[in-house]
C-alpha cells in the first residue's frame, strides 16, 4: 500500500467520514492504491494496516449526469448480499460530494483473482479452468433466480421494451462514433432489429457478466469458487438472456493472437459455448432457443464499444499501449455477429 493519496481519493476526509459514520471501524491512518480494471468507475483498495476496504467512485472530471451510478451499484450489491449471489458486503454510501468530489461507496475487500486472459487461466490446468467457468454459469443462474421484489429491487429498471431500447441505445452510440466506413455494421444492427426475440420474465441483469468481473479463490478443500461478482455499474432489471449472450460471446475464440482485447476461450479446459448454454438451460429451466440472437447482439455491442475507443484514439484522447490496434478488431466483431445471426452457434 502506498501512503500517498491516489488521485480522486482524499484519505484524510475518508478517514474522518468513516470514524464519524462507522465508529470503531478504522483503527489507524489510512493508505490506499488504485486497483486496475473496470470500465469507467474508479476502484481503490484502502487499509488501516489491519483491515482492508474497497472504494468505488465515478471517474475524475465526472459530471452529475451519471452520479446516480454509485447509488445504484450500492443498492444492488446491498440487496444481493442476502441471496446466494456472492457480492462484497457494503459498508457505507456517501452522496456528499464534499468528501471526495463525487458520490462513492465503501465495501469490504474480498480476496480473489480476476482472470482476464487465457494465459492467466493456463496455470490452473484444464480441469480447474473448466470448473471455474462452469461455476460462472451457475452463479449467473443464481442471479437470474433472484426475485427483485423480494430483495427490495422493485423499480430498479424498466423491463418492458428492454431489448428494443438496448438496440436503439447502442445504435445511437455507434452514430456518435462514426468517422469511417464499417462494412456490415448497419446490416447487423438492422438484422438484429428485424429478428428481435420475445423476452422471458425479467430478472436482475448484471450487464457486463464475464470471468474478469468476478473474483475466484481456492477453498480449503482445494476447489476454486467465485468469491464475489464485481462491477455492477450496468446492472438493471431486464432480459436475463443478454447476460448469457455476452458470456457465450466471451467463450468464443477470436482467432487473433496478441489481440488487445482477449477472451479466455483459448485456455485449455475452457467449456465450449454449447456447454455453457446447455448448463444454463438445464439449471435455469429457461428457453434458450434464441441464444444466437443474444450472442450476435453481444458482438454488436462490443463492436460499438471498441469503435468508440478507436474514435477517441484517432482524436488523441487515449493513453497507454494497444489502442492503435483496437480499430482492427471492430470488423472482426462485426463479422462474428453477422455469422452468428445467419448460421447460429456451431456445436462443439
Amino acid at each position: 500500500m502506498s501512503p500517498d493519496h491516489p488521485p480522486g481519493l482524499d484519505l484524510d476526509r475518508l478517514g474522518a467520514l468513516l470514524s464519524r459514520e462507522r465508529p470503531g471501524l478504522v483503527n489507524g491512518p489510512l493508505s490506499g492504491r488504485l486497483i486496475e480494471g473496470g470500465r469507467s468507475n474508479l476502484t481503490y483498495a484502502v487499509s488501516d494496516g489491519t483491515a482492508k476496504w474497497v472504494i468505488r467512485r465515478p471517474p475524475l472530471g465526472h459530471v452529475l449526469a451519471t452520479a446516480h451510478d454509485m447509488k445504484r451499484e450500492h443498492r444492488v450489491i446491498s440487496a444481493l448480499h442476502t441471496t446466494p449471489v456472492p457480492v462484497p458486503r457494503t459498508v457505507l454510501l456517501c452522496e456528499d460530494e464534499e468528501v471526495l468530489g463525487a458520490p462513492f461507496y465503501v465495501m469490504e475487500f474480498v480476496e480473489g483473482t480476476p482472470y482476464r486472459t487465457a494465459d492467466q487461466l493456463a496455470p490452473l490446468g484444464p480441469e480447474r479452468t473448466r470448473q471455474a467457468v462452469l461455476g460462472l454459469v451457475d452463479t449467473l443462474v443464481d442471479l437470474h433466480a433472484v426475485d427483485p421484489d423480494a430483495v427490495g429491487l422493485a423499480g430498479f429498471g424498466r423491463p418492458e421494451g428492454f431489448l428494443d431500447r438496448q438496440l436503439r441505445r447502442w445504435g445511437k452510440q455507434l452514430d456518435a462514433s462514426r468517422n469511417r466506413d464499417l462494412a456490415g455494421i448497419d446490416e447487423l444492427h438492422a438484422a438484429l432489429g428485424r429478428e428481435l426475440p420475445r423476452s422471458p420474465a425479467p430478472a436482475v441483469v448484471h450487464g457486463d457478466y464475464r470471468l474478469d468481473n468476478v473474483l475466484i479463490a481456492s477453498t480449503d478443500g482445494g476447489t476454486d469458487s467465485i468469491r464475489a461478482v464485481l462491477d455492477w455499474e450496468m446492472s438493471t432489471l431486464g432480459d436475463p438472456l443478454t447476460d448469457l449472450g455476452l458470456l457465450v460471446m466471451y467463450g468464443m475464440p477470436l482467432g487473433m493472437p496478441d489481440s488487445p482485447v482477449s477472451t479466455t476461450a483459448e485456455a485449455p479446459g475452457h467449456p465450449s459455448p454449447a456447454e455453457l448454454i446447455e448448463r444454463y438451460a438445464a439449471r435455469s429451466g429457461r428457453d434458450v432457443s434464441a441464444v444466437s440472437w443474444y450472442t450476435a447482439f453481444a458482438w454488436f455491442k462490443l463492436a460499438v464499444i471498441l469503435e468508440g475507443i478507436h474514435y477517441r484514439y484517432t482524436l488523441g484522447q487515449t493513453v497507454g499501449p494497444g489502442f492503435d490496434r483496437i480499430g482492427d478488431l471492430v470488423p472482426v466483431f462485426i463479422e462474428h455477429g453477422l455469422t452468428t445471426l445467419r448460421e447460429g452457434l456451431r456445436k462443439g
